[in-house]
């Protein structure tokens, strides 16, 4: 049994869902997204609550089950507040701006690195070396902050390069005369 699959997506004001066939629209103050859900569960709307139950008993089902619920409250909490990810630079000489729709990237590079930014996601620098990523979709939202950061990982020896916010760099010693 599917501890998470058991519990119902309480539908916040605001937002209003919308079922058909195995396609969930949730649209809320910040937009609309949809998700479709596999055949072996079984969406309902009861009230203010999204029900996910299994089509049977089969390991499938059940992987399924607990999936959909957490791809369903995953719509509501994106049409609601959104999600985001914060990030900063370390390094000397490193930093960032925006530029319309590109980041551009000083990483200690030759040349200064142009991230052409996707649609459904806003980038900010609110300082040179932080940047903020957001947007409605969870997955959207981690692409791009992890294809950013790929630009320049944090390196275990200074821990020059692009981080999340509050993420641990495992700093190694130099070598030794």
């Amino acid at each position: 049994m599917s501890r998470i699959g058991k519990k119902p997506v309480t539908l916040v004001k605001g937002v209003s869902a919308s079922i058909s066939g195995q396609t969930i629209e949730v649209k809320g103050p910040k937009g609309t997204r949809s998700f479709t859900a596999g055949d072996d569960v079984t969406l309902t709307i009861e009230g203010e609550t999204v029900k996910v139950t299994p089509r049977g008993l089969s390991k499938r089902a059940r992987q399924q089950w607990g999936m959909s619920r957490s791809m369903i409250q995953n719509l509501v909490d994106g049409v609601t507040g959104g999600f985001k990810k914060e990030m900063e630079i370390q390094g000397v000489g490193y930093r960032a701006a925006m530029a319309g729709n590109v980041l551009k990237l000083s990483l200690g590079y030759s040349h200064e690195v142009n991230f052409e930014v996707p649609a459904g996601v806003t980038v900010a620098t609110p300082k040179q070396t932080e940047i903020t990523v957001e947007g409605i979709d969870q997955q959207l939202v981690g692409q791009v902050a992890a294809n950013i950061r790929e630009w320049k990982r944090p390196e275990p020896y200074k821990g020059k390069g692009i981080r999340y916010k509050g993420e641990f760099v495992f700093r190694k010693e130099g070598k030794k005369k």
